[in-house]
């Protein structure tokens, strides 16, 4: 079993900030990337920030929010600055574990609510 666990979601307002934190407990030997996607009401789940071989980031956030991972540790977080209404989302902690193209493992995800 894999464990992610996510904390650090809330209210905050625009042009604020947040962090987010994911740690990874149980069976993830073999990971290969740690890192966040997010779900507004009425639309798909999207990828954030992924930090595995290379960094990536969702166009939407690039120069606003940077992921860091801590491989000894098993943990990733996402610092969110210059928030925007539209960054409003559950936010779900994404681990990729395994050979191959690997196992996705979710966390339940935080709110992010960002008011205008």
């Amino acid at each position: 079993q894999v464990q992610l666990v996510e904390s650090g979601g809330g209210l905050v307002q625009a042009g604020g900030s947040l962090r987010l934190s994911c740690a990874a407990s149980g069976r993830i030997a073999g990971m290969r990337a740690m890192g966040w996607y997010r779900q507004a009401p009425g639309k798909q789940r999207e990828l954030v920030a992924l930090s595995g071989g290379s960094t990536n980031y969702a166009d939407s956030v690039k120069g606003r929010f940077t992921i860091s991972r801590d491989n000894a540790k098993n943990t990733v977080n996402l610092q969110m600055n210059s928030l925007k209404p539209e960054d409003t989302a559950v936010y779900y902690c994404n681990a990729v574990i395994g050979v191959g193209y690997g196992t996705n493992y979710w966390g339940k995800g935080t709110l992010v609510t960002v008011s205008s």
